[in-house]
């Protein structure tokens, strides 16, 4: 089997515990990957979910004792809890089976450059209270409804997996505003603090942008869109998406820019064109 040898691997918005996780593609990831530091950006485990539905896959299983795995074997795992694994975070600054648990983490990549990791749920308008959340949880579940069915059409017509709801985002002028503004907000903060660049997750939208000269980095799901950020040897980061046959969404780094808005959204019909292409 061909490893997928990197120097550090970002990944959140799993949501284990719920129906629509695509834990299958997420452990055949998993099971190819060899990277020196793992990243668990948030929302690994859906606690609120469970709280509401306990359910659980024999497949959800499977990809903890993967993580687990890949601890043994020696790679450097921080857990960065999000919104719905929150209660995770008062664990903040404990080791728990070879895994360091933090509120935050700085990662400093092979290019020297610092990074500033975290869910992204800080970064939330003040102004959305409760009745909200619960609301954009509910759009997210129909979303997510509309997506299954969308792919056990495809599976039956015998097409690979594509996430209908990429389409649906990247044509809907409300979902991209709050995108656009939920990245500037981030990257905006992340040159206060100084820092090089953010990476986080959250909004399940991956997306490689240079943004007012601060590198935003979004790791996307593993609910949607099955996508990872890696980084190499020598400090490039790929926005990977992972299904049938896994393509690059975006790539940056090495001192050059990230791709234009333009460019990504260009690149990733080409890349499911890959998923597709025989």
């Amino acid at each position: 089997m061909h490893r997928l040898q990197r120097r550090s691997v970002f990944i959140s918005d799993v949501h284990l515990g719920l129906p629509d996780c695509k834990a299958a593609y997420l452990l055949d990831f998993l099971r190819q990957l060899d990277c020196a530091h793992l990243y668990l950006v948030g929302d690994i485990i859906d606690l609120q979910a469970l709280t509401r539905r306990p359910w659980w896959h024999p497949s959800h299983g499977a990809v903890l004792h993967a993580i687990l795995a890949l601890a043994t074997r020696g790679t450097r795992i921080t857990y960065i809890p999000g919104n719905h694994d929150a209660p995770m975070r008062a664990l903040a600054g404990q080791t728990i089976a070879g895994i360091a648990i933090a509120l935050d983490a700085v990662h400093v990549a092979a290019d020297g450059r610092r990074y500033r990791v975290s869910h992204g749920d800080e970064h939330d308008p003040e102004q959305i209270g409760r009745a909200w959340q619960r609301f954009g949880d509910f759009m997210q579940n129909l979303l997510c409804g509309v997506n299954r069915r969308f792919n056990r059409l495809r599976r039956w017509l015998k097409l690979p997996y594509l996430p209908l709801s990429l389409v649906l985002k990247s044509c809907a002028p409300q979902a991209l505003a709050y995108i656009r503004a939920f990245e500037t907000r981030v990257a905006r903060a992340t040159q206060t603090a100084g820092f090089d660049g953010a990476i986080c997750g959250h909004i399940h939208y991956g997306h490689v942008r240079r943004i007012e000269g601060v590198l935003y980095l979004n790791d996307g799901d593993w609910v949607e869109h099955c996508t990872a950020l890696t980084e190499d040897a020598h400090g490039r980061f790929e926005l990977l998406h992972w299904s049938e046959r896994p393509a690059t969404l975006g790539a940056a780094g090495c001192g050059a820019d990230a791709p234009s808005p333009a460019r990504l959204r260009a690149l990733r019909p080409l890349a499911h064109a890959a998923l597709r292409a025989k």
